[in-house]
């Protein structure tokens, strides 16, 4: 019977591929992977940011149909892809972030999670149980210092032999050296890397040079293209007070040498696998939850449909498969359970939003979604078009990608686009009508709030996310 792996990063670009046209970054691993397997040049997440996306992909549903559109409390009773894999008889392992916010510890069809998040939930962390236990317990951000050095690039406080990257491929080898052999497994190997913070350990951290990295996109007036969510996530992670060139080049640097560690450690299990000779039998996956927008239109994070928040990198080395192939259709992380269905001959009888892989047409179109009612954005590509819409901008986008500037120039005013992009809003409405998601429409387009004023002052804003006992309460130093 084949296997199947899925490794999974956080927050990578789709742009972050030395052999698909990235011409600074080192990614020999993917490299590898990919003169075995299909490149998706047009794969997008159904959600740009963790949670839902998450959810999403593991479930085969878009974000309206899972009642979960941002990082939230993920509701209960739905059916994941391992639960349908643990059915037909296999081992099912989950080693790193899954960043799953159910009201109790429900592993969601996992038998087995080696369980960490970036984020002290209160819940059991097996990989700061892992520090502790090696004399590392004093470390209480080990995933990089947050608040005001969210975006501020930075080392590891760690080595490499115990940074988060490598003990996901480590416990990940673990399962595949101790599995009942006598049964196919699911692995899911989740990195919280790239991630911001942008911290990698020696020597990776300095792999990349400033100056050896290309300054994002940006423009004079790029303020009148940041939507209601930039503004609030360049506030809150103290992004919104001038450009510094300088740093936006080492920003990337580092965000880079995440990348290239993780790359690192995905080589050490695909290792594994050829000297086990358990490649031939094993489909494996490669994808992003989202992407990151690092510094294009003076944007940072996530939370927007520009390319470089939604767009991610995808690739699928079926089992047997022993040569480089490329799509360029539309297609969505929901795709993915459809496509491990089809891979394993399992009959699909889970009313899926998705599509096999396998199977997609080039009319195809996808749809993503951020939040709901007043608060909600949307999005769907068909072709090269992308329509989007933010209730709290009250505001429609409409790109074409075949068009020379790009995401540069919102055609969304320009007369001669009108009818193009009204027919792909009908398309996303239809939809929505069609599942039954009225509340955020009326009489058959979005309903109106009124446009939202993200801040009243320039004071105000600003996000804290300091882990427990990393600030300061000693006598006479107490914050």
């Amino acid at each position: 019977m084949k296997n199947v792996i899925l490794f999974f990063t956080d927050q990578q670009r789709f742009d972050t591929i030395g052999s698909l046209g990235n011409p600074v970054i080192k990614t020999p691993a993917l490299d590898r992977l990919l003169s075995v397997g299909t490149w998706f040049s047009n794969a997008y997440t159904p959600s740009p940011v963790c949670v839902s996306a998450r959810l999403s992909m593991l479930t085969g549903k878009y974000c309206h149909q899972t009642k979960c559109t941002k990082n939230e409390i993920m509701p209960g009773g739905l059916t994941s892809i391992m639960h349908v894999l643990k059915e037909h008889g296999y081992q099912t392992h989950g080693a790193g972030k899954m960043h799953f916010m159910f009201k109790d510890d429900d592993l969601f069809g996992f038998d087995h999670l080696d369980s960490s998040e970036e984020i002290d939930n209160g819940k059991k962390d097996d990989y700061k149980d892992f520090l502790l236990t090696n004399g590392y317990g004093h470390v209480k951000d080990p995933h990089g210092v947050r608040s005001e050095m969210y975006y501020i690039p930075q080392p590891s406080q760690l080595p490499d032999r115990l940074h988060h990257s490598t003990w996901v491929a480590d416990r990940s080898i673990d399962f595949l050296t101790s599995r009942n052999t006598e049964k196919p497994f699911f692995l899911m190997s989740s990195f919280i890397k790239p991630h911001p913070p942008f911290e990698a350990p020696v020597p990776f951290n300095k792999l990349y040079r400033a100056y050896d990295m290309p300054l994002p996109i940006m423009n004079d007036d790029d303020e009148t293209r940041q939507t209601y969510w930039n503004k609030i996530q360049n506030r809150y992670k103290g992004r919104d007070k001038g450009t510094d060139q300088n740093l936006l080049k080492t920003m990337k640097a580092y965000y880079y040498a995440c990348i290239s560690h993780v790359d690192c450690q995905i080589g050490k299990i695909m290792d594994y696998l050829e000297l086990n000779d358990l490649m031939d039998d094993t489909m494996i996956i490669f994808a992003s939850d989202h992407g990151e927008m690092l510094g294009d239109y003076h944007c940072f994070g996530k939370r927007c449909f520009y390319d470089g928040a939604v767009r991610i990198p995808l690739i699928v080395k079926a089992a047997n498969q022993k040569e480089s192939a490329c799509s360029h259709a539309n297609c969505s992380l929901v795709d993915l359970f459809p496509t491990i269905l089809d891979e394993l001959d399992i009959p699909d009888a889970f009313q899926l939003a998705g599509n096999s892989l396998y199977n997609l047409s080039d009319d195809r179109a996808v749809i993503s979604q951020f939040n709901t009612g007043e608060f909600g954005t949307y999005m769907i590509k068909q072709g090269n078009r992308k329509y989007i819409y933010s209730a709290p901008d009250d505001k429609e986008w409409f790109f074409d990608s075949a068009a020379e500037k790009g995401e540069s120039v919102n055609l969304a005013l320009n007369p001669d686009c009108e009818s193009n992009m009204n027919d792909l809003k009908r398309i996303l409405i239809d939809k929505f009508e069609k599942d039954g998601y009225f509340q955020v429409l009326d009489h058959g387009d979005f309903r109106k709030y009124g446009k939202k004023i993200p801040f009243q002052s320039p004071d105000e804003g600003y996000l804290f996310q300091d882990g427990p006992g990393s600030v300061p309460d000693l006598k006479g130093y107490t914050r």
